[in-house]
């Protein structure tokens, strides 16, 4: 199938990528299937394919409530922005959210968490490139932010970024990098279908990849 074909073609990229560069680690790829219907899916999943990304709550509940229960081991991405009205029905299929952007929602989360064993994975947003229009925590609020975080007993396990779209990636990933090493994070998700292979060169652990796997968007 050729969404199987283009991620194993993307591993192989990536793979020769890192042994050239002289890394030793694997980084994750989230196949962000948002908007393709599940038909384009499950061939990654018979392939055994494990980390997926959505940016809708609802079309996650949708597509994923009976796939999730029928293979234990997937792992759901909230890749999207999430609304705190959102947060009950998020937490209910997500396992991973990469967008906390503030501390409402870091609040919410909190509470919400409370009727799980299992608490979702986190990533911080980073407004890396400091845009007025995007949301994200500003690189001089961060450490407070975190600290925040913390106290809400949320379970951070590192930052995310959406670099500006018309600047080089080569800017912002090496200051992502540094911002994780100061917060002893290690998880850094940073890297979309056009500059996957930028964020590598900076230790990005999640790619968000959507394009380079299932084709572009109707």
């Amino acid at each position: 199938h050729k969404t199987v074909q283009n991620l194993l073609n993307i591993k192989t990229q990536i793979k020769t990528k890192i042994s050239e560069l002289k890394y030793n680690y694997t980084p994750e790829i989230i196949a962000v299937s948002k908007t393709f219907l599940i038909n384009h899916i499950i061939p990654l999943i018979q392939n055994g394919h494990i980390h997926f990304g959505e940016n809708k709550v609802q079309e996650a509940l949708e597509k994923w409530s009976e796939i999730k229960n029928n293979n234990k081991n997937i792992k759901l991405h909230m890749v999207g922005k999430l609304q705190t009205n959102k947060v009950k029905f998020a937490l209910k299929i997500f396992d991973y959210i990469h967008s906390l952007d503030n501390i409402k929602l870091a609040k919410k989360i909190s509470d919400e968490q409370k009727k799980y064993t299992n608490k979702p994975k986190i990533f911080i947003q980073i407004n890396i490139g400091n845009e007025d229009q995007k949301s994200g925590v500003s690189i001089k609020n961060i450490l407070d932010f975190y600290t925040e975080c913390k106290k809400l007993n949320l379970n951070v396990i590192g930052i995310m970024c959406l670099p500006p779209i018309n600047k080089d990636p080569n800017i912002f990933f090496p200051e992502m990098k540094k911002i994780s090493i100061d917060l002893n994070l290690k998880e850094i998700s940073m890297g979309m279908s056009q500059d996957y292979m930028e964020a590598i060169k900076h230790s990005s652990t999640f790619l968000r990849i959507g394009s380079k796997i299932f084709g572009q968007r109707i």
